[in-house]
């Protein structure tokens, strides 16, 4: 067994005990909270490109995370995959309930690329980052799943299988797949 798979086997059963403990106890659910949600965030983030509904939507994912706890049965997979899979279900619902795009602030835009380049490039990268996530918001959302998984959370295959029930052979196929058809669609928006 290598390094990597001792230490995530490990990092399972210690989230088993604390997952038992947080039955009935809700100190120790905090702390299920304090080590996920800043993860479970930047995945709701990504999918909803929206502060105030990431916020919403995570707080939504923790509070039914603690009234399904007492119901919660280890499986072998990490505790987070069973919290990435509420978020995964909170998020569609929002998707299916909401038909608007992303607003960005202008003094959150001037804020963030505050000193970074010039103008100029300021507007080629934000087109670029534009094309880019309209690409990423075409694919299906098993693929924008698992793009953030990876390139966000930074898990590797095996990490997103267990999140996603899927093989790790699977994820990699449908890794290739999402970025055989993101590169096409980029191209043909770019007009190449």
């Amino acid at each position: 067994m290598t390094k990597e798979n001792t230490a995530h086997e490990t990092e399972i059963q210690d989230d088993a005990l604390l997952v038992e403990r947080a039955k009935s106890d809700l100190e120790a659910f905090g702390l299920l909270y304090e080590k996920y949600v800043k993860k479970i965030y930047n995945y709701v983030y990504y999918r909803t490109s929206n502060h105030y509904d990431a916020e919403d939507l995570t707080a939504k994912t923790f509070h039914r995370a603690l009234k399904h706890i007492p119901r919660y049965q280890q499986r072998g997979l990490p505790f987070s995959a069973w919290l990435y899979r509420i978020a995964h279900n909170l998020v569609a619902n929002w998707h299916r309930d909401q038909n608007r795009r992303k607003v960005i602030a202008l003094d959150e835009l001037l804020l963030y690329h505050q000193g970074k380049q010039s103008p100029e490039g300021l507007v080629e990268e934000d087109e670029e980052r534009r094309v880019l996530l309209r690409g990423i918001r075409r694919l299906p959302a098993d693929r924008q799943q698992l793009l953030i998984l990876k390139h966000v959370e930074g898990m590797t295959n095996k990490e997103a299988g267990e999140i996603m029930g899927r093989s790790e052979g699977a994820i990699k196929s449908l890794y290739h797949r999402t970025l055989v058809a993101l590169r096409k669609e980029m191209l043909s928006e770019s007009g190449s």
